[in-house]
């Protein structure tokens, strides 16, 4: 570790729009704090373009964030995809409550807004591993594969930037249009535990649906439904699409299997047994070791760095002792699953891989 040289205390300090909205007091007072003790130049952007703006155009200036955990990596993948995050010594002043600020917390910065704008002035230098992924990403704290309690949390600060694209894409992908009532189970019962988006847009896929079948805009669609109900759904939502009644009525048409997933969604297990833990199939290797497979589900998989390494924990649905090891890279893949890093949902995705990157940026921390 190392403390900043006192002759480059010139700063650049970008205050993230949430921050400014949800605790503009604390806001003010870590901006005082730091105006007093440096040059500090501010930016207040409106949409990550003005980030990536000032990033690039700040010269010397040291990089001071104020905001939540996601406004910290939105600066830290644009410092990556500079190719300057190694070099280039990362402030924060974290704004917010928890979870919002978890990450911060993780890493050691003050939840304070006065001691947190103090370590920047006197703080040191610490690198710390990151694990980057296949798509170019960068996962700072941790992540883990289907996570508990969900993948939903509050909309991040850029929401054009901060969607994390399947494979790295340019373009945002919304969850897949799912054509079998297993992809259904998988991807949204499983990968989106504890009430996510997914369940969210089957419950209004389903409303609709409902209506279209005759049963009405207001009434209740429960997993009571009838094997005669649900073939009778699925027939009428054929019928509408096709114009074909009858036996010659094709079940693989979009409405059928639309509503044929819908409803298995709704009596699936799941949705008989919502206190069941989440598990899905997914197949593991860590340094080409192979540590899970498709044919035994699992709970959850938790990946973090650790002294240089990549520490992979599998809990299996069993319940017994989760596995544990040790690796410079991580190989998930499985049929479309979902993951949080950083507190960010990402996914779905088929496949996915994590490398270990040794000293890969520099955060300013609190002297011990």
């Amino acid at each position: 570790m190392s403390a900043p040289d006192s002759t480059e205390q010139a700063l650049l300090v970008v205050i993230d729009p949430v921050a400014r909205r949800v605790d503009g007091e604390s806001v003010r007072i870590a901006k005082d704090v730091l105006c007093g003790g440096a040059v500090a130049k501010i930016c207040l952007p409106e949409g990550p373009e003005d980030v990536e703006r000032a990033l690039a155009r700040r010269g010397r200036r040291r990089p001071v964030v104020i905001g939540d955990d996601r406004a910290l990596l939105h600066a830290v993948r644009v410092l990556h995809r500079r190719r300057e995050l190694p070099e280039v010594p990362v402030s924060l002043v974290p704004i917010g409550a928890l979870p919002a600020v978890s990450l911060a917390r993780t890493l050691g910065v003050p939840l304070g807004s006065v001691a947190a704008a103090r370590a920047v002035l006197d703080g040191t230098e610490r690198r710390l591993d990151a694990l980057v992924d296949d798509g170019d990403g960068v996962v700072l704290g941790g992540l883990w594969i289907p996570g508990t309690g969900g993948l939903d949390r509050a909309a991040p600060p850029f929401e054009t930037n901060e969607t994390i694209r399947p494979n790295g894409s340019d373009v945002a992908v919304p969850g897949p249009a799912r054509g079998t009532a297993d992809a259904v189970a998988e991807g949204d019962a499983g990968g989106a535990p504890g009430g996510g988006s997914g369940g969210l847009a089957e419950a209004s896929r389903v409303a609709g649906l409902a209506e279209t079948a005759g049963l009405g805009a207001g009434a209740e669609v429960t997993a009571e439904l009838t094997a005669e109900a649900a073939a009778e759904l699925t027939a009428e939502a054929a019928s509408e699409v096709t114009g074909v009644t009858g036996p010659d009525r094709p079940w693989w048409s979009p409405a059928a299997r639309t509503a044929r997933s819908a409803l298995t969604l709704l009596t699936g297990p799941a949705a008989r047994h919502p206190s069941l833990p989440s598990c899905t199939r997914l197949r593991v290797e860590a340094d080409g070791v192979l540590l899970a497979d498709l044919d035994r589900p699992v709970a959850r998989v938790a990946v973090s760095t650790v002294d240089g390494f990549a520490e992979v924990v599998i809990h299996t649905h069993a319940g017994e002792r989760p596995l544990r090891t040790r690796a410079r890279r991580v190989t998930v893949s499985g049929p479309g699953f979902r993951y949080r890093a950083d507190n960010v949902a990402a996914g779905p995705f088929r496949t996915r891989t994590w490398t270990v990157v040794e000293g890969a940026w520099r955060l300013v921390l609190p002297r011990v």
